[in-house]
Parts: C-alpha cells; sequence; structure tokens
C-alpha cells in the first residue's frame, strides 16, 4: 500500500503533462540554445563583417560555439556565408545523480546582408576534421593626434605657408608605415589627410589638419562623416570642412 502511495504523484505527473523529456532532448535542447544565441549575435553584427574570415572569426568568439565549416565569400553575395557551428548541452541524468549526459550537436548557420532574424540554426550532422583556426584581428595604427599638433609649423598672420615644410614636420613623427599622407595646397594654406586604408565597408579612421597663416588645426571628422560615403576622410575636407552633422 505505500508503495502505491508513493507511486501515485509520479502517475500523475506522466499522465497529466505527458512523456516527461529524456536526458537527451534536455541536453539537445541546451545546445540549441547556444547555437541559437550565437547565430542572434552573428546577426546583430552582420553590418560590420563582410568576408568569410570576419563571419568566422566572430562565431568562433561566441560562448560554447567550435566553428568547423565556413563556406561563402561575401555577406554582400546571394547566398551570403554559411557556417557549421559545433555546441554542447548536458543535464543531470536523474534528479539525485550528478552524472551528465552532454551531446555536441552540430547546426548550420547563415550570415548575409539581410539577415535571417527569427530562423532558428538548423542540425546538421558534423563534419570531420579539426576545428577552423582564425587569425586575430590585427590592430589599426594609431593616429597621432597631439604629436601632429605639436609638429605641424605655426605661420603668422601675413606670413607664406611652405607644403614642403609641412610634409617634413610629418616626416618627423615616423609615423606607421601603413599609414597614407597627402598634403595640398589651396591659395595660403595647406591641407593634411592621415589615413588608415580600410574598406568601402567600414567606418574609416583618418586626421585632418589645415595650416594657415595665423592658424594651425587639426581635427578628427565626426562619425557621420567616416562612415562609407561620408567624405570626410579627404583633402577636401581637410581644406573646406564640411558642416558638422545636426
Amino acid at each position: 500500500m505505500r508503495r502505491l502511495i508513493w507511486l501515485a504523484p509520479l502517475l500523475l505527473l506522466v499522465v497529466g503533462c505527458g512523456v516527461m523529456p529524456s536526458s537527451k532532448d534536455k541536453a539537445m535542447a541546451a545546445a540549441r540554445e547556444v547555437a541559437r544565441k550565437a547565430n542572434r549575435q552573428l546577426q546583430l553584427s552582420h553590418q560590420y563583417m563582410r568576408t568569410a574570415e570576419e563571419v568566422g572569426r566572430s562565431a568562433s568568439l561566441q560562448d560554447g560555439v567550435t566553428v568547423l565549416r565556413v563556406t561563402g565569400t561575401s555577406t554582400y553575395d546571394e547566398d551570403g556565408i554559411q557556417l557549421v557551428l559545433r555546441t554542447s548541452g548536458s543535464v543531470n541524468e536523474g534528479w539525485l545523480s550528478a552524472k551528465q549526459y552532454t551531446v555536441y550537436p552540430c547546426f548550420t548557420v547563415r550570415v548575409s546582408r539581410l539577415p535571417d532574424w527569427d530562423k532558428d540554426p538548423q542540425p546538421v550532422d558534423c563534419p570531420d576534421g579539426p576545428p577552423l583556426v582564425f587569425s586575430p584581428l590585427s590592430q589599426p595604427p594609431r593616429l597621432p593626434y597631439k604629436e601632429l599638433h605639436a609638429a605641424l609649423p605655426r605661420i603668422p598672420k601675413g606670413g607664406q605657408v611652405d607644403e614642403s615644410e609641412v610634409r617634413r614636420s610629418i616626416t618627423s613623427l615616423y609615423l606607421d608605415p601603413s599609414i597614407l599622407i597627402e598634403t595640398k595646397t589651396d591659395a595660403s594654406r595647406v591641407g593634411v589627410l592621415l589615413l588608415v586604408p580600410g574598406n568601402s565597408f567600414y567606418e574609416q579612421s583618418c586626421l585632418l589638419a589645415r595650416v594657415a597663416p595665423g592658424a594651425t588645426e587639426v581635427w578628427t571628422p565626426p562619425r557621420a562623416q567616416r562612415i562609407p560615403d561620408g567624405d570626410g576622410c579627404t583633402i577636401g575636407n581637410a581644406l573646406n570642412p564640411k558642416p558638422l552633422p545636426h
């Protein structure tokens, strides 16, 4: 009789709620949630990534994710970038057991210029081979705002600006060779552009300067002018600055 009384709540639980999920089902659900969070983060960051290397590196930095395959060339291509990600999920095998049941499934996700916000990662067979390894993101060279401001010549009012003198002052800074330098004379002024080369997809990094009789100025264009097609990182903007965005 006592045994029947003990089993009664369990029978009610099974009858009232249906078959309890197995350890495998729970572990798979946990693994899928890891993939879902990683996919969500990739979709949120899609506008900052274009190449397969960039997407794969970003995926490899997500918690609990191993990147096994990356296919595609650009997020701007029709099919975008496809990835196969391996995650893991673990659950205790019983209420009173410390032993865990763990699964290591794989899921496929896609990153493109049109993000799949609501699409869940799809389970796939894990490909053979080791995880992919991506080179760390290189840090761009620092643009020397204070040093440039100190090095540029100060020309008194009524004086004459010499472009070659301006260039010599920039050369004295021994800038990183990857920084592009441009100068241009316009009437009594010399404009200066220091640009970290990028591409048309990312926000540009640059310094502008203008040396004129009675005034030497150095500034960084606002972000709205440094985005693609913003035309802020140009020698023309150094000589004739665009109005600040409101």
